[in-house]
């Protein structure tokens, strides 16, 4: 009686557990999701802070890589995001206007006024920075040269929502099969303590300096030769990201208003008994690919797969805005740390990436570039501001006042 018993529980916790897999892949298939309002307001060029006295040439360089992405897609395609921008071909005419070379600042201000109106994005939001780190590495592993820079694994498997539901467009997720089941990829702490199947592309000598690379997503390496090669991102094993300065925060090991790369970094170089505990509070774990340097003036090809212009490319949210288009930063804080300020920014910028913390309306990272003076800038800003778009005009006008668009909340 008893072993009847044993296995009418048996088979009814696995009744049970059918039933929960069953409703959350219904909730999953059919879920419809929160939308994310997006509030557009036309304005003019001269209420832009700083706009007259800007010098958007490096913008202008920038917007014309995005051209030739936006030349090669189909003029029917959407622009993405939220709606607003239209299709590719209500961007031909404006790239088709391109000035062949532009030698003052005057003139390219007098382009983006001629054919382009700007729109405010919402209210205040938050822009942070970003940059291209150089580590020293060897391709062979060897006294300090310990810590590896991995390829993309054989086993991690990447789908694309969008086909399965058009509406889950640019979400993907990532995993490894187990049989015939995906589930989720090792996190950051397995992966440092059983490795992956992929191939190392190098051994680095500092590991705060491989997880600063994960952040930034891309970055150079220094090899033992003086040779130098790129490392750009080829995928994440789709756990979710966790900032360790909030980590740091939350245990107690810095304050709030402390926090900023620099600290981030002294605190983990000062504590290396606590350091890889810390470290893999962020479950997230970043895989490259091997790239030549190509013009060492650019930054890695961003997600728009245009390569990066210091102080002009920008990380948007692409569920609410699209890559390619051009957009008027104006912040109104300066932050500081260890006495050195954080410049206002008034900058015109163009999206040509994305990143797992770029979430929002009014919520952008710049990237500044490579070398001390771009890790410096990077490390430290986190300032909040306004948010402009700049439309091609035959856009702006469909633009009315306080228009509200729906982007897909994730």
């Amino acid at each position: 009686m008893a072993a009847k018993r044993t296995r009418l529980r048996g088979v009814l916790v696995v009744f049970l557990l059918l039933v929960i897999a069953a409703g959350l892949w219904f909730w999953w298939t059919t879920r419809s999701l929160s939308p994310g309002v997006l509030a557009l307001t036309q304005t003019s060029f001269a209420d832009l802070p700083g706009w007259s006295g800007g010098d958007p040439r490096d913008a202008l360089a920038a917007f014309r890589r995005s051209c030739e992405a936006l030349a090669k897609l189909p003029a029917t395609r959407a622009m993405g995001g939220a709606g607003y921008a239209g299709d590719v071909g209500d961007w031909q005419g404006v790239c088709s206007a391109l000035p062949s070379s532009t030698s003052s600042a005057a003139a390219a201000r007098n382009y983006f006024e001629t054919w382009f109106a700007p729109v405010a994005v919402g209210g205040e939001g938050l822009f942070t920075g970003y940059y291209e780190p150089e580590l020293r590495a060897s391709r062979v592993r060897h006294g300090a040269f310990q810590t590896p820079i991995y390829g993309l694994p054989a086993d991690l498997v990447s789908v694309d929502l969008s086909l399965f539901r058009p509406d889950l467009s640019g979400e993907r997720i990532e995993g490894q099969l187990i049989g015939h089941k995906l589930t989720p990829y090792p996190s950051r702490a397995e992966i440092d303590a059983h490795g992956v199947p992929a191939s190392i592309l190098f051994y680095a000598e500092d590991p705060i300096a491989v997880f600063f690379l994960h952040i930034q997503g891309s970055g150079r390496v220094r090899l033992e030769n003086g040779n130098a090669a790129r490392v750009a991102y080829a995928g994440q094993n789709g756990r979710p990201y966790t900032p360790v300065g909030r980590t740091l925060i939350e245990n107690g090991s810095l304050a709030r208003g402390e926090v900023s790369m620099q600290a981030i970094r002294a605190w983990l170089q000062a504590h290396p008994d606590q350091r890889q505990a810390v470290l893999e509070t962020d479950q997230s774990f970043v895989f490259f690919q091997e790239k030549p340097i190509g013009d060492p003036a650019l930054g890695s090809e961003g997600s728009e797969g245009v390569a990066l212009t210091p102080g002009a490319s920008l990380a948007i949210d692409p569920h609410l805005h699209p890559l390619g288009a051009p957009f008027y930063v104006a912040t109104t804080t300066a932050d500081t740390d260890a006495g050195k300020a954080v410049p206002l920014l008034q900058r015109l910028l163009i999206a040509q990436d994305t990143g797992g913390a770029i979430k929002g309306a009014v919520r952008g990272d710049l990237f500044w570039g490579f070398g001390p003076r771009a890790e410096d800038m990077a490390g430290r800003m986190t300032s909040r501001g306004r948010f402009y778009a700049l439309l091609p005009k035959a856009l702006a006008t469909r633009i009315t006042p306080d228009t509200e668009y729906n982007g897909a909340a994730r």
